[in-house]
């Protein structure tokens, strides 16, 4: 095997499949990138047996092969080198030598022929969206995820499909999030849930970008396949039932508020300050006119802030996490965020004002 690829090219290609890799592995051949060369093409291809990540970019082949390299040294090799570097790759005596400038590099190889490849599920239903929806997705609902919970089902996040809607629902039992896209006129048929693995979801964040580029969004009865411009994922399904989101939704809370989205951030950034470390704690008194936010700790230390808002009910006074807040106001795009609530020992609703398809859960917190 042996190809010239520019710096400029591969490094982007290198970046997008080395984060499935694992820094520690039960297999050795996990901790390489398959790289193949053919028909002008180089494909590097990166997996942990449960995601895998595949792209490709042109390059100038003069010998087609392929084989496996160590990923992370590849990675820090094309890091290092200068903007518009041609990089020569050549197999040769169980060795793959790089040739960038002056420099040299041989790494060690494994045979491409043991690279663990995930089979590819056939009969998939796909369903159309544009990149920058998906990654929309995801960005409003999986902050929410539990990690590393015994429940492994909350440990990924449940996509339903059905109609013309796609919704995603993430939780980890003290918060929920929910997030529903339209898709036009596009008909999904009949109700389906799948739940997609926590590390598929963060990378699929990182890798997705903003654009109206179509996905091509495949699901299968034991995998999920997303392909967008020249690179593709594959990922098995979590296994598993998840509980029944709509039960943990209150539908009868009788109270309401609007606050600014920003000037709120800003007063729970500072009242934190003064919270309890461990449990960072702050209570929101719901005042007619007002809202104040009040937090305390150990060391008798206390903080008090008031921002606007437009209650006009009875006075109440409820503990919340700050931090679970803060993601849920990262997560809105509206400039007012909307609060329905009921009592201390209630859950709470959040979402941006008249935003409808976002649907944000928050326990309160006993402080």
């Amino acid at each position: 095997m042996e190809f010239v690829v520019n710096r400029d090219t591969l490094w982007p290609i290198v970046g997008r499949v080395i984060g499935v890799v694992e820094r520690r592995q039960t297999l050795p051949i996990l901790g390489n990138l398959m790289v193949t060369a053919r028909d002008g093409l180089v494909r590097f291809t990166g997996s942990d047996q449960e995601v895998e990540v595949t792209a490709e970019c042109a390059a100038d082949v003069s010998e087609e092969g392929e084989t496996t390299v160590p990923g992370r040294k590849l990675a820090d090799i094309c890091r290092s080198l200068d903007e518009g570097t041609d990089i020569r790759f050549m197999t040769k005596n169980d060795r793959c030598v790089l040739t960038a400038g002056r420099g040299r590099f041989a790494l060690g190889v494994l045979s491409a022929t043991d690279y663990p490849l995930m089979e590819v599920e056939q009969g998939g239903r796909g369903i159309p969206l544009a990149e920058g929806v998906l990654k929309r997705l995801l960005e409003k609902t999986a902050f929410a995820m539990a990690q590393q919970d015994v429940r492994y089902y909350l440990n990924g996040l449940l996509v339903e499909f059905q109609g013309t809607s796609m919704t995603a629902v993430a939780t980890d039992g003290h918060r929920l999030a929910r997030y529903r896209v339209r898709l036009g006129d596009a008909d999904l048929g009949e109700a389906r849930q799948v739940i997609v693995p926590s590390k598929t979801v963060l990378e699929l964040k990182r890798l997705l970008g903003n654009t109206e580029e179509v996905v091509d969004f495949s699901v299968g009865t034991k995998s999920v396949r997303i392909a967008v411009g020249q690179t593709t994922m594959v990922s098995k399904l979590v296994d598993g039932r998840y509980p029944d989101y709509e039960r943990v939704i209150p539908h009868s809370l009788d109270k309401t508020t609007i606050l600014n989205k920003d000037e709120l951030k800003s007063a729970l950034s500072r009242t934190a300050i003064l919270s309890n470390e461990k449990y960072r704690g702050v209570r929101l008194a719901f005042d007619e006119g007002v809202l104040r936010l009040l937090a305390h700790n150990p060391e008798q230390e206390e903080a008090e802030e008031e921002i606007e808002s437009d209650y006009s009910g009875a006075s109440i006074s409820i503990g919340f996490n700050v931090a679970y807040l803060m993601d849920v106001l990262n997560a809105i795009d509206a400039e007012k965020v909307q609060v329905q609530f009921q009592d201390a020992n209630s859950s709470s609703i959040w979402r941006g004002l008249d935003s409808e398809d976002e649907t944000y859960v928050v326990m309160p917190m006993r402080l």
